[in-house]
């Protein structure tokens, strides 16, 4: 027989399994579940991942612009006292014992840096983000759902299908999706470093709750996009209730993504040589795709338990095309709630 050499495989998402043996199969959604489930698919993840790279790809140019390659170097007071100290040095005749000690202290300087118009042109061009951002997470959402739905996924298709069926729902609302991720980011930022006392922090506390709610609301927004065919208004509306009745499992996703974060940071920060540039990497190779994965995990089951089961019991099986007018079963679920 003819020898052939073994290929890398580690990003074929058509590659044969190893089959479905007796036993194999685990149907429960809790977190052994969930740990079966990426193990399957963590090859396929990189690949999810490096398609939500490229395809926010204007974020590359932010990146650049916040390094110093189209930036002006210069030299700038490290202290507020420099040009006090400067002029007493020049003006002395005999530069005193007192003044070389303060000009030591005091009379310092650090390189700095300065914007050019390549700069403001990068920052500009990134911008762009704003019309990639929904429609790469309706696509790799859509991939994502599939797989932890145990359904067979072929990531390069299944991306471009869902973009091409669901972008003019995504394109709007990932411009206002990215927008609010922005403006919440620097209040949670400028609160945190204002000295405001009791007032500033009892404001940085609700915007940090007002940012946890959107972004488990978030975790259900782009499946529903994805799944049903329902109106913005009405997604945003289930998104919230969901946000509240699968606050278990939103709270296990959010632990997991933060792991991921403290992770990536402490090999950036916490570590150097190899380690940090693998740190580097991670976000462009891991990172996104991963965490997707924890929150669509977290949220496709219980979207499943009261929005889809009802309905497949009433209707029968379930449907490839999007569901439509899907409302009652969270009266019902209120309702059990309260009971």
């Amino acid at each position: 027989m003819e020898n052939k050499k073994k290929r890398f495989k580690l990003f074929d998402s058509q590659r044969e399994g190893r089959g479905i043996e007796k036993g194999d199969v685990y149907t429960k959604t809790d977190l052994k579940g969930f740990f079966l489930k990426y193990k399957e698919w963590f090859p396929n993840l990189l690949t999810v991942n490096l398609l939500m790279v490229l395809g926010n790809f204007p974020f590359i140019f932010a990146l650049i612009a916040m390094t110093t390659f189209t930036r002006v170097m210069y030299m700038a007071p490290a202290s507020s006292f420099f040009p006090v100290l400067r002029g007493i040095f020049l003006q002395e005749s005999e530069i005193s014992a007192s003044t070389l000690i303060s000009m030591g202290t005091g009379g310092m300087q650090i390189e700095a840096n300065a914007m050019t118009t390549a700069t403001y042109v990068l920052f500009a061009l990134s911008l762009l983000v704003l019309f990639t951002f929904g429609i790469v997470n309706v696509g790799s959402t859509y991939v994502l759902r599939n797989m932890v739905k145990g359904e067979p996924v072929f990531i390069f298709s299944d991306f471009f299908y869902a973009i091409k069926r669901n972008w003019k729902q995504a394109l709007p609302f990932g411009i206002l999706d990215s927008l609010f991720l922005a403006l919440i980011t620097f209040d949670l930022f400028y609160l945190y470093t204002a000295d405001g006392g009791l007032m500033m922090s009892m404001f940085f506390g609700i915007t940090a709750a007002v940012a946890l709610i959107y972004c488990w609301m978030r975790f259900y927004i782009y499946i529903q996009m994805v799944t049903f065919d329902l109106s913005l208004y009405k997604i945003l509306k289930n998104s919230l209730i969901f946000a509240l009745l699968g606050f278990k499992r939103n709270l296990m996703a959010t632990l997991g993504i933060l792991l991921l974060v403290v992770i990536n940071l402490f090999l950036a920060f916490g570590t150097g040589g190899f380690l940090m540039a693998a740190a580097i990497l991670l976000p462009f190779v891991l990172l996104f795709s991963n965490g997707a994965f924890m929150s669509t995990y977290a949220a496709y089951f219980k979207i499943k338990e009261i929005m889809i089961d009802p309905y497949e019991a009433e209707h029968g099986a379930e449907t490839e095309e999007p569901i439509d007018e899907i409302d009652e079963p969270f009266a019902n679920e209120m309702d059990a709630e309260n009971a």
